[in-house]
């Protein structure tokens, strides 16, 4: 009867063991799918029902004239950082949502772009109210190249303007609007930098936040 008591007793400690074993086993793996299921949802691309404008809306639109929006790209639609060279306005880690490889005076570059949160979704909006003019003080090559991931076939940023198109003052590139549109007052620009236009002190400052 004793040795009966000693084999319960064993089987039950053999049977808390593997209990608690088991127990710690599920945890971490819980603990691993709660990590990768933030990281996903983190990163998860956020859809859009985007509605057509309405016939009486169309309408009104086609009774005036569109005004132009005209949209920087760096720290305006997009972040980006070459090889070696970290932004602070992206958080350490965080993946790129595209890569661009371009050759600047014979050098391939690669660059790391960020756009800016439902900047997607922005762009397919306003583009129905407005006529989207790019204007960045970028080099051509490495501007064309970022348009064109933004526009993504949609043909919505045909227009645009880069370095070529500014003036360099005391060091800095002063981006000349007469280019685009020679009535101001039909003119919109969304910058991070107000001084990029600061050779017209009549315009309407709509400056970006960091996000």
């Amino acid at each position: 009867m004793l040795i009966n008591m000693l084999k319960t007793r064993q089987c039950l400690l053999g049977i808390r063991t593997f209990l608690s074993v088991t127990s710690r086993i599920w945890g971490f793996i819980m603990y691993i799918l709660r990590k990768h299921l933030r990281t996903i949802i983190q990163y998860q691309t956020v859809r859009y029902d985007i509605l057509p404008l309405s016939p009486i809306s169309r309408n009104r639109l086609n009774g005036v004239k569109r005004k132009i929006l005209v949209l920087d790209l760096d720290e305006t639609l997009i972040h980006s950082h070459h090889d070696g060279v970290l932004r602070p306005t992206v958080r350490p880690g965080t993946p790129p949502d595209f890569i661009l490889k371009v050759v600047i005076d014979k050098h391939p570059v690669r660059f790391f772009v960020h756009k800016r949160p439902h900047v997607d979704f922005f762009l397919e909006v306003v583009s129905q109210w407005y006529e989207l003019v790019v204007f960045t003080a970028s080099m051509e090559i490495y501007g064309s190249a970022v348009a064109d991931k933004l526009d993504n076939n949609r043909n919505i940023l045909k227009r645009r303007y880069y370095r070529q198109h500014c003036t360099l003052d005391l060091g800095s590139y002063i981006k000349d609007l007469s280019v685009v549109h020679d009535d101001l007052s039909s003119v919109v620009i969304l910058d991070n930098s107000p001084g990029a236009y600061r050779s017209h002190p009549g315009m309407t400052c709509s400056p970006t936040c960091e996000t």
